[in-house]
Parts: structure tokens; sequence; C-alpha cells
């Protein structure tokens, strides 16, 4: 019965995950139209093209886009890189605004970032058992341990996903990249 029971845990968190991703968007679930889902997408993909194109080795980011506001984190080699990496993605339509988290340093290690994929799964879990707000309204991301929470959501509910995630084993900071419904 326990086993059926984290399975079941598992398997709604990683579709919970999913359902941020797909082409479909439930207006009772998804808080931003299909437009900005789509254009997300567009969004992570054409960034991480273009900083592939431009930056062959010595870095490790990522770039995270919640309703065309897009989160870059990872490891850069100098200043120099950071910026440029910046205006690459500043420079795709319709980015509307750009939380540059990447650190000047060299980039993390294999083990790092299971670790850091094990944070993100255990937070999702979390958030599943809390009654206080929708886990489908909130992004996770994390990076060396610093756990990113993207979506739209209310103060309430930024607050709860925010005290769940710094409260969860091995999150070493949240940092909170939220846009708030009025």
């Amino acid at each position: 019965m326990r086993a059926s029971y984290l399975a079941l845990v598992l398997l709604t968190a990683l579709l919970q995950g999913c359902a941020q991703t797909s082409g479909l968007s439930d207006s009772r679930i998804e808080r931003r139209s299909e437009a900005a889902v789509q254009d997300d997408r567009n969004i992570e993909f054409t960034a991480h093209q273009r900083i592939a194109e431009k930056y062959r080795s010595n870095i490790q980011v990522a770039v995270t886009s919640f309703n065309r506001f897009a989160l870059i984190t990872g490891q850069v080699p100098n200043d120099s890189t950071k910026q440029g990496i910046e205006r690459i993605v500043g420079g795709i339509s319709p980015i509307k605004g750009i939380a540059n988290e990447l650190h000047v340093e060299r980039s993390s290690n294999t083990g790092v970032r299971r670790s850091d994929s094990g944070i993100s799964g255990d937070v999702r879990t979390r958030f599943l058992e809390d009654k206080s707000f929708n886990p489908a309204h909130i992004k996770v991301y994390t990076e060396e341990g610093v756990v990113y929470l993207l979506g739209i959501v209310t103060r309430a509910e930024a607050d709860a996903a925010s005290e769940i995630a710094a409260t969860t084993r091995g999150v070493k900071k949240v940092v909170r990249v939220f846009e708030y419904m009025k």
C-alpha cells in the first residue's frame, strides 16, 4: 500500500511539472494564457540555442521562463560572459523582464545537478501535500541548492510556497521570482 501511495505521489509530481509546459492550458489550473505558455517555451528554446551558438564551452547556463519573465541561472567564467548572456536573453521577443542569477565560477559537477533535481522534486512533492495553494501555479527550479520559485500567485500563496521550499532538506536559499496577482 505504501509503495503504491509513493508511486502515485511521484507520478503526480512528475505530471505537475509537465502540466506547466504542456501545450494545453486549462484556465482553472493555468494562470498564464495559452500564448504566454507557448512564448515561454519559445523563449527557453531560443535562449538555449543562441547561448550555445555564442558560448560553446566553460559555461553551465539554464534559462527558465514563466509568463515571459526569464530567470538565468548557472555558472560562467567571467563578468563579460554573464553580461553577454543577459544581452542575448534580453534580445528575445517578447521578454518582459530578466533575473540574472548567473555566478562567475567554474561549472558545477554532475552530482550537484542530480542533487538539485532531487531537491526540486522534494519541493514539488511537499507542495502537493499542502492545501493552501495549487502547486500547478508555481514552477520550481533549483541550482546549487538555491530554489527559484516562479509563478503568478497571491502574496499568501507566495509565502506558503516559500516556507515549504525553505524548510525542505538540502535547500540553501529560496529566491522568489513571482508575479503577484492583484
